[in-house]
């Protein structure tokens, strides 16, 4: 893992003097400043998706970087709401589209269909999943499974003062260390950990080395041999679709929106629409 970026201030007054980093010679020691812009910029840099169980707090983050205030619509063809808002940090603007709320990407809901069509079709730049300090063992399956489509992954370690109120400390490096990820401590109704989740967020949207996607090896031969031969499938019916791996995976394990998409031939379709489209387009 890279060495943390340095933490940048969150909102000071535009005649404020920029913060000491701890390196104070070095480019990235630079603070970014954070404005929230409420309603999502028409021209961005880059978008950002916010992931997460229920329950752990992803609004909050959401409301904290955009300013309190929301553009709900539908996901187009669904039922399921959607929230996009917008801030600008180190002189980039930055588009944030709020997921369904859900437990897994395995499609067995319209939430869970949409936050992963956003996710393995939408191309975000960055994903921050949020997740529970307090009932992180409940949240790390969602994680995991967002690392396996991709590396442009932050993840929020919301509810750190809940957890310590009940004796609950993370290691939050060999918690990166294991997810290959950064993982920065938060409290977002406080704004605690704000300025290092920015940072992590703009060193991961910009950075022209992202870690790989997990790659789940099964140590069975024939699994192996089937996986490899549908994804080879899968890539030349429908090519230039992302992580052709795991859609086999899906596939294998009877994804139902999976096998429709492949069906009807939309897969192609979603993999080819622009950024974030694909999950849903303009609400």
């Amino acid at each position: 893992m890279a060495a943390p970026l340095p933490s940048p201030g969150v909102g000071p007054p535009d005649d404020a003097p920029p913060a000491a980093g701890p390196c104070g010679s070095c480019a990235q020691a630079s603070p970014g400043r954070l404005q929230r812009l409420g309603l999502a910029p028409g021209r961005h840099d880059h978008v950002v998706a916010l992931a997460g169980n229920p329950n752990t707090g992803k609004s909050t983050v959401f409301n904290a970087l955009t300013g309190l205030r929301q553009h709900v619509g539908n996901w187009s063809g669904k039922t399921v709401s959607r929230a996009e808002g917008g801030f600008t940090y180190g002189g980039a603007k930055y588009r944030i589209v709020d997921l369904p709320g859900t437990y897994s990407l395995l499609s067995t809901s319209t939430d869970e269909d949409v936050a992963r069509d956003a996710l393995l079709f939408g191309r975000p730049d960055v994903t921050v999943v949020v997740v529970d300090a307090t009932r992180l063992e409940r949240n790390l399956p969602l994680v995991l499974q967002v690392r396996q489509i991709t590396g442009r992954v932050v993840v929020a370690l919301n509810l750190v003062d809940e957890a310590r109120r009940h004796g609950i400390t993370v290691d939050t490096r060999h918690l990166s260390r294991e997810l290959g990820v950064p993982v920065v401590a938060t409290a977002a109704r406080r704004g605690d950990g704000l300025p290092e989740l920015l940072a992590a967020i703009a060193g991961t949207a910009t950075t022209d080395d992202p870690p790989e996607p997990l790659a789940l090896v099964h140590h069975d031969p024939q699994l192996e041999e089937a996986v490899a031969a549908l994804a080879a499938r899968v890539e030349a019916r429908f090519p230039g679709v992302p992580n052709a791996r795991w859609v086999a995976l899906r596939l294998l394990e009877g994804d139902p929106g999976i096998e429709e998409a492949v069906r009807a031939g939309t897969l192609g379709e979603l993999a080819g629409a622009p950024p974030l489209e694909a999950a849903g387009g303009a609400a």
